[in-house]
């Protein structure tokens, strides 16, 4: 494996390979792994998980780590491409990139979507402009429609349960103060169907994810034997559900204009997982969430504080799996 950019670059038989480290590292530590290997962390956006999950794995396998946040203690750094720099930022990622990665063994990038164009965001041209500056391994820390990172704790969280291959998975949209990005849904709805179970995709009208995520969710789907859908009928999809996976994004249907999406939203106050969004569930029906989430607004107290809630789990295995991917990347590899 050189690179972790995208659970749709490897095959089931990695994915569970990787799944099976994690168990093993979790099980019998090897805190000498890494020794002498340096991970650099860069961040875009904000960050409590990501960061201190990939900083404590690394510390965990021997190895260390540095954090650069754009713009807070660095120079302000330019990502597009033909920008004319006379503004704010100081770099450019065509040289700030290939500089931090002469610094260490491994790159992490988090670089969230722009919000206002769906067909660039969704084609990932930011993101996959830094990647290509990098001859080193890079991890997808999370970019504007993925986080492989996030989805592959989700996977191990659902193994550790015990979850069978085919349980009925609900995604459902969740309301939130403002637009979120595809990235979470977008990497949630391609674990659940790789890993070959029942998908529903649950949201208002105006929320549908995009085509182009669906289709690629749904071939995971055929090739594991899942299967996939989407609807707006809330009792119709949580019907026998295994696991309800809460998430907000923004509108689809008008993307980038906030107008709208505020308008949207302010009429969907009602999607807020409670109590009794699981009377038609199995019994036994868990809630997760990648976190950060907003009480009372997208998943209410009664459910996050209650026995079904997975959440913490989830983020206890960001560092598992990130442990995992660090070390098949980094053990043996000579720099």
């Amino acid at each position: 494996m050189h690179s972790f950019l995208d659970l749709a670059d490897h095959s089931g038989e990695e994915i569970a390979a990787l799944l099976a480290l994690a168990k093993r590292l979790e099980q019998h530590p090897e805190p000498q792994a890494l020794a002498g290997k340096i991970l650099g962390l860069l961040f875009f956006n904000p960050s409590l998980r990501t960061m201190s999950s990939f900083q404590a794995g690394m510390a965990r396998l021997g190895g260390s780590s540095f954090v650069i946040s754009a713009g807070n203690g660095t120079w302000q750094l330019e990502t597009r491409r033909g920008a004319i720099m006379d503004g704010v930022a100081a770099e450019h990622v065509r040289e700030g990139v290939p500089v931090l990665s002469h610094y260490c063994d491994v790159l992490g990038i988090r670089a969230f979507a722009g919000g206002t164009n769906l067909n660039e965001d969704l084609a990932e041209t930011s993101f996959r402009e830094m990647t290509s500056l990098v001859a080193k391994p890079v991890i997808n820390m999370e970019s504007a429609v993925n986080h492989p990172c996030q989805a592959l704790a989700d996977w191990k969280t659902m193994d550790d349960l015990g979850l069978p291959q085919r349980a009925k998975f609900v995604l459902s949209w969740v309301n939130h103060p403002r637009a979120l990005p595809l990235a979470v849904p977008s990497a949630t709805v391609h674990m659940a169907a790789m890993r070959g179970m029942d998908v529903v995709v649950l949201r208002p009208e105006g929320f549908a994810l995009p085509d182009a995520i669906m289709a690629k969710a749904r071939a995971a789907a055929d090739s594991a034997g899942g299967t996939l859908r989407e609807t707006s009928n809330r009792a119709e999809a949580l019907a026998g559900a295994q696991v309800v996976y809460a998430k907000e994004w923004g509108c689809t249907s008008h993307y980038g204009n906030a107008d709208v999406d505020r308008e949207l939203r302010s009429k969907l106050i009602d999607w807020c997982v409670r109590d009794s969004w699981f009377e038609h569930t199995l019994a036994d029906c868990r809630l997760m969430h990648c976190l950060p989430v907003r009480r009372n607004v997208a998943v209410a107290d009664e459910v996050l504080d209650s026995a079904r809630s997975v959440v913490q789990r989830e983020a206890y295995n960001r560092m598992t799996v990130q442990m995992a991917v660090l070390h098949s990347l980094l053990s043996g590899r000579q720099t």
